[in-house]
């Protein structure tokens, strides 16, 4: 793990945080491969959830770095990398742009009073277009409103919709989520990991999101130790010998 992302592990509790408070925790393509290898690492691991947050106060991150932002969907929990595990975010400030969508993979949101979402799009004439599953999990109009007008929502109005479980004080969303987390870590592992995988068959995929998890599975396949050696077969022209890893 590099400094960009940290992730730390105690009494089957992974938290793992976006550290690039002075670039207002933007995600680049540093930061993509951070969460990459978080994702894969909290998989492998005991830990039985994770809570996603991003250091300082003022801003959970700012999203895409649109110098490097590299591609968006391939960190993206359960898009990128499939996680059968619960991940908690815990939101302090800003959120914006494609770290709404880290909001959105999320099982659970803990969010502090004066934090806010902002989708600015629309504004700035772009979109990788998986914010548009955000119309599975609130109302569509208000989806709408967030995505096509471009105004903030409230971290009140988010918990009215139902976007975020709890809002608390800035000082308590850590604590608040470890007391999720806590609960959820002596919870049967199995059974969480059951629901989630079916309540992902249930919540509809936009376009992105799915063609995201298609490429995430081809890749590994294409990277695999037999995809390797199909492609050495070809080069060496002999029969290939697979071994289905």
């Amino acid at each position: 793990m590099s400094d960009i992302i940290t992730y730390e592990s105690q009494d089957d509790i992974a938290v793992i945080t976006i550290n690039r408070a002075d670039k207002a925790n933007a995600l680049n393509t540093e930061v993509g491969e951070g969460l990459k290898a978080a994702w894969q690492r909290f998989n492998a691991s005991d830990d039985k959830v994770a809570i996603l947050t991003g250091a300082g106060d003022k801003v959970f991150s700012a999203g895409a770095d649109l110098r490097a932002p590299g591609d968006l969907w391939s960190f993206m929990p359960s898009i990128g990398v499939p996680v059968d595990k619960p991940v908690i975010a815990a939101v302090n400030g800003w959120c914006v742009g494609g770290a709404m969508v880290l909001v959105q993979m999320a099982d659970l949101c803990v969010m502090s009073e004066d934090a806010r979402f902002s989708y600015p799009e629309a504004k700035l004439g772009f979109t990788g277009g998986l914010i548009s599953g955000l119309v599975a999990r609130i109302p569509h109009k208000v989806a709408m409103e967030l995505l096509l007008v471009g105004e903030d929502m409230t971290a009140q109005r988010a918990y009215e919709v139902g976007f975020v479980n709890k809002v608390v004080p800035s000082d308590q969303v850590m604590a608040t989520a470890m007391e999720y987390a806590t609960k959820l870590a002596g919870n049967a592992p199995l059974v969480m990991s059951t629901l989630k995988r079916f309540t992902q068959h249930v919540i509809p995929k936009g376009p992105t999101e799915a063609a995201g998890i298609a490429r995430a599975q081809t890749d590994i396949v294409s990277n695999s130790e037999d995809g390797e050696e199909g492609r050495a077969s070809i080069r060496e022209k002999r029969s290939p010998v697979f071994k289905g890893r």
